[in-house]
């Protein structure tokens, strides 16, 4: 199963979604690369998306109504286990939400558990670049884009707010542009779309196994 046709699914399955269009577009990058990824590990899918079944299926019925029958098949229910680093970052992201509907939490479950990924935070989200990120915080969390004025690495970003909510410091520099690491906490985050890469790899003969998704429902 690749990402790109889990995506693609997921967007065929929104056409009766009352959902706004990037809000569509970014839950269905998130889902196909945590579903891609869980395949490859072993894991289940819901674990590595940071959602439990009801919310997950909550999230499908929102933004994929046409999906919500084959992901409730599809996907086995457990209990996820929240450690105090994630929860944390998911505190953040609540004090700083634009929104307190059903969706904006889902939202905040999904990002902070694929903030515990090892890539760049828009990578690990699916997304097709930065600006694609920075367009999410911006719309959902504004309150906390308008604090990353200096446009801040958003990973490093957020562990530096969980950090200075704790009261403890993240980094000992008075100032980023004073601090031997400035290069790690900013400056570009370059690199390839994990969808793309998914895509590339199924051209170049290198599909990785799975399962055939079924047909988006009308």
């Amino acid at each position: 199963m690749a990402a790109e046709e889990v995506y693609d699914w997921l967007i065929a399955s929104s056409t009766s979604s009352a959902g706004d269009p990037f809000d569509v577009h970014v839950a269905a990058a998130i889902t196909a690369v945590a579903f891609v990824e869980a395949e490859e590990d072993g894991r289940n899918p819901l674990e590595v998306l940071g959602l439990e079944k009801p919310a997950f299926l909550d999230l499908a019925r929102i933004l994929f109504p046409a999906a919500v029958e084959a992901l409730d098949r599809q996907v086995e229910g457990r209990v996820l286990t929240i450690e105090a680093e994630e929860q944390s970052v998911r505190d953040i992201l609540g004090i700083y939400s634009s929104d307190t509907g059903r969706l904006q939490t889902h939202f905040i479950a999904m990002i902070a558990r694929r903030c515990q990924s090892p890539h760049h935070l828009w990578q690990d989200l699916g997304l097709r670049d930065r600006q694609e990120l920075r367009a999410l915080m911006t719309r959902r969390f504004e309150p906390l884009a308008l604090k990353n004025r200096q446009d801040m690495k958003w990973k490093k970003f957020l562990y530096r707010m969980v950090c200075g909510s704790e009261g403890f410091s993240l980094c000992a520099a008075p100032v980023c542009s004073d601090c031997d690491e400035f290069h790690i906490c900013f400056g570009a985050e370059d690199g390839e779309s994990r969808l793309a890469r998914n895509r590339n790899a199924v051209a170049n003969g290198n599909e990785p196994p799975g399962t055939a998704l079924p047909e988006a429902a009308e």
